[in-house]
């Protein structure tokens, strides 16, 4: 525990370090699960930004993303390239396994434990939001 503690916080500390990034847009590292249960993404620093890392998907959520052409959805990168975007929202680019396709997307911390993850699929329109929590 006092380990991952340690790691957590270097890990904040590098990305704080980086050109751009202010207190005030603290990033949203942690274990996150979609609203249905079905995917674990881990966020944490990567160059120069934040990305998520898919840890854990539930059967369906393979199957989804196998049907799609994704053969490895554990691994897979569906947060990438976020960079603080000002008030507290970080902006990049959202991968949908099922689509095989990425999205420009933002991130918003609304609570400790919560994340709302928005996307609008062409410009500005068929956007949708969703609200993943904090597994740790």
């Amino acid at each position: 525990m006092i380990r991952r503690k340690i790691v957590a916080s270097a890990a904040l500390g590098t990305l704080l370090a980086l050109p751009g990034i202010a207190a005030a847009a603290l990033p949203p590292l942690g274990v996150w699960s979609n609203p249905r249960g079905t995917l674990a993404v881990r966020t944490a620093p990567c160059d120069n930004g934040l990305c998520g890392t898919i840890v854990w998907a539930d059967g369906r959520a393979m199957a989804d993303a196998r049907a799609a052409g994704v053969g490895r959805l554990v691994g897979t990168q569906l947060l990438r390239d976020y960079r603080p975007a000002g008030d507290g929202t970080w902006s990049g680019r959202l991968f949908a396994p099922d689509m095989k396709r990425s999205f420009p997307s933002r991130l918003t911390l609304v609570a400790p434990d919560r994340l709302r993850i928005s996307s609008c699929f062409v410009r500005h329109y068929f956007c949708r939001s969703q609200e993943w929590h904090r597994l740790r």
